[in-house]
């Protein structure tokens, strides 16, 4: 078997063709793979939001209970608004 010029030019190209798709294919995979770690360290962090706001509304809680008012009640007030527009908006 004869190997001339035009078949290994042939060959590049094609090797050429397989690399790009294949460099293609695993841009997409790292893309997807990459969105759904950031997917679940987003979850991770939503979840962690909701333990401080709860623990924040009780702080405030129980300070309103102790008598303070003014920028307890109104801090109060807008996070109770808060919590209940995002447990409505998740859904």
């Amino acid at each position: 078997m004869y190997i001339d010029m035009e078949a290994v030019i042939t060959l590049g190209k094609f090797l050429g063709a397989l690399g790009t798709i294949g460099g293609g294919v695993l841009a997409v995979y790292k893309f997807v793979t990459a969105s759904k770690k950031q997917a679940e360290e987003i979850r991770g962090i939503k979840k962690e939001q909701t333990l401080v706001c709860f623990g924040v509304l009780a702080c405030l809680k129980g300070l309103k209970e102790q008598g303070c008012d003014g920028p307890v009640t109104e801090a109060l007030d807008k996070l109770e608004k808060h919590l209940n527009k995002a447990a409505h908006d998740d859904q």
